[in-house]
């Protein structure tokens, strides 16, 4: 990556896109608007949300790498375009002008930009048991698509946090034995428990007080009633929240889903406000790497082609 100051004394007055947000998603949308000689700023805190996880699965070609790798690999790369441009920092504000969108820094940088790319992602609001923010990403985890296969046929649990855990409880249990924590929430409706008895997850009404096991592992959950039941891995699906505010400053559109927020895209990642386009995690109910890279490319080449034809 280039140093912030040589960042700044190359830049162009008005960037033709700028991306908040260098994850997946942002340096996605970067590599294809850089690939069609177009100037890019890709403005990045560097707190991609999988920082906890030590591996990424079910991502082609790289199953089972470290994600930062893979970002470091891919930011080394963006930056070889002598059209994108790297800076590490927040964005703070942001507001419409005439020709774009004006963007303002935690380091008192403003940028302009003729199209905008909001990449930046989600945060997990995880609930406050000790012992869990700790094995987060590593023995408490959220997507069995990307971790359960490392889990197959161990003693699982689910740990109720939003409408949706009873699914999420479901799902899992095609990949072993499942307990449904209820952690005092109230029990699931007739229908949700007889689909979760067909399929073999018990339920445990019983509030959690602890996770215990070798950091990062996990080897059993503590309940009110002092009983300790063994687990390898518990599943949880977290609240989310959006890394910053910048949507709403400029007027998009947000929906709400079972989890937490999103932004609302059309087929082209584009928001309800012309000219800014959403990709990743915050503009959709179902996250993944592939997802992020996928919409990535999708916000870019349709930015791009926004330049073009106006």
């Amino acid at each position: 990556m280039l140093p912030d100051t040589a960042i700044r004394a190359g830049a162009p007055a008005q960037y033709d896109a700028i991306i908040i947000g260098g994850s997946f998603a942002g340096l996605s949308a970067a590599t294809y608007i850089a690939r069609a000689r177009r100037s890019v700023c890709i403005v990045d805190a560097g707190a991609p949300r999988n920082r906890f996880a030590a591996h990424s699965h079910g991502f082609l070609a790289q199953d089972g790498s470290d994600p930062a790798a893979i970002l470091a690999t891919a930011r080394a790369q963006v930056s070889a375009y002598p059209t994108a441009r790297f800076i590490s920092a927040r964005a703070t504000d942001a507001s419409s002008e005439k020709d774009g969108f004006r963007i303002d820094l935690d380091d008192g940088t403003t940028l302009h930009g003729r199209k905008l790319v909001l990449a930046y992602g989600l945060s997990d609001d995880l609930p406050a048991i000790p012992g869990l923010a700790e094995r987060w990403g590593a023995s408490v985890i959220h997507c069995p698509y990307c971790h359960g296969y490392e889990f197959s046929g161990q003693r699982l649990g689910v740990l109720a946090s939003t409408p949706m855990s009873a699914h999420q409880a479901m799902l899992v249990a095609e990949w072993g034995p499942v307990t449904f924590y209820l952690n005092g929430q109230p029990a699931p409706d007739p229908q949700e428990l007889a689909e979760l008895e067909q399929r073999g997850v018990a339920i445990e009404p019983a509030a959690v007080t602890a996770l215990h096991g070798d950091l990062p592992h996990l080897s059993g959950i503590e309940l009110a009633n002092g009983r300790i039941d063994p687990l390898d891995a518990l599943y949880v699906g977290p609240r989310t929240r959006f890394n910053s505010d910048i949507a709403q400053k400029l007027g998009c559109a947000v929906d709400e889903h079972a989890a937490g927020t999103f932004i609302r895209t059309d087929s082209l990642k584009e928001t309800t406000v012309p000219g800014i386009y959403a990709a990743g995690d915050i503009a959709r109910g179902a996250h993944s790497v592939a997802w992020a890279c996928g919409d990535g490319v999708m916000a870019g080449v349709a930015t791009h082609r926004s330049l073009v034809f106006g």
